[in-house]
């Protein structure tokens, strides 16, 4: 799925090709190789940020990030997009269904009213960190993600679980990451129902990962052995982003 370029995301792209090209020329100083050959850059940063990922997956995949008291959670969570609030997705409970795909084996699209009615319910009270710089506590409920992709019968041998979502962001993480005990399918914010600028019905929340890995407005989620894509992963940002 393609997301518009607007003039924010435009400037992202442009701050990432100049972070990359002070990467480039870091890393040919440091290794003294020719990097004239588009192609050898291209392999050989890609092999960099599949060692990266391998790295972080293997320090930080069991890792649980810190919960705080109910007195830290702030109330009002802070809107965080690529576009204005009333820009964003407003997704209906009518009309609203989650579709599943790929290694799933039962693929009947959920309900809001389903979804909200899955059991083991649970409340984390953890820390949001921004790649912008910014963090904030808050109090998300839902159903682990481990719960509902066993419920689906998810093949979670799989490499990867992958969502896209309504706003047209596309994303993707490691099976060790969907079935961490913290990832959540959040379905309320400081008790109340997610509101929509928080990504209603649900958000996936991974408080051991950067904020932009936690997809918002979520329509579909698949189970895949092929790397689906990630869209800031895309665009130049780690994958793995864990904390």
């Amino acid at each position: 799925m393609k997301l518009e370029r607007t003039p924010l995301v435009k400037s992202l792209e442009r701050r990432l090709l100049l972070r990359g090209t002070l990467s480039l020329g870091a890393l040919t100083l440091l290794s003294g190789c020719d990097f004239s050959d588009d192609d050898g850059v291209h392999r050989f940063l890609a092999g960099l940020s599949r060692w990266n990922d391998r790295a972080q997956a293997a320090l930080f995949g069991t890792t649980l990030a810190p919960t705080f008291s109910e007195a830290q959670a702030v109330k009002d969570f802070r809107y965080n997009a690529f576009f204005g609030p009333e820009d964003a997705p407003n997704l209906t409970p009518a009309d609203y269904r989650l579709q599943l795909s790929g290694m799933i084996g039962d693929k009947r699209p959920w309900t809001v009213e389903q979804l909200y009615a899955l059991p083991n319910q649970q409340s984390q009270i953890t820390r949001h960190v921004c790649v912008e710089g910014w963090s904030m506590i808050g109090k998300w409920t839902g159903v682990p993600l481990r719960d509902f992709l066993k419920r689906v019968d998810a093949d979670t041998n799989a490499r990867y679980v992958a969502f896209q979502c309504a706003d047209g962001y596309y994303g993707s993480i490691d099976m060790a990451s969907a079935l961490h005990p913290q990832t959540i399918m959040a379905f309320n914010y400081a008790d109340e129902t997610l509101p929509g600028k928080l990504g209603f019905p649900f958000k996936l929340r991974i408080p051991t990962k950067l904020g932009f890995k936690n997809p918002k407005w979520v329509t579909t989620m698949y189970v895949t052995n092929r790397y689906p894509g990630d869209f800031w992963a895309d665009r130049g940002y780690n994958w793995f982003s864990g904390l």
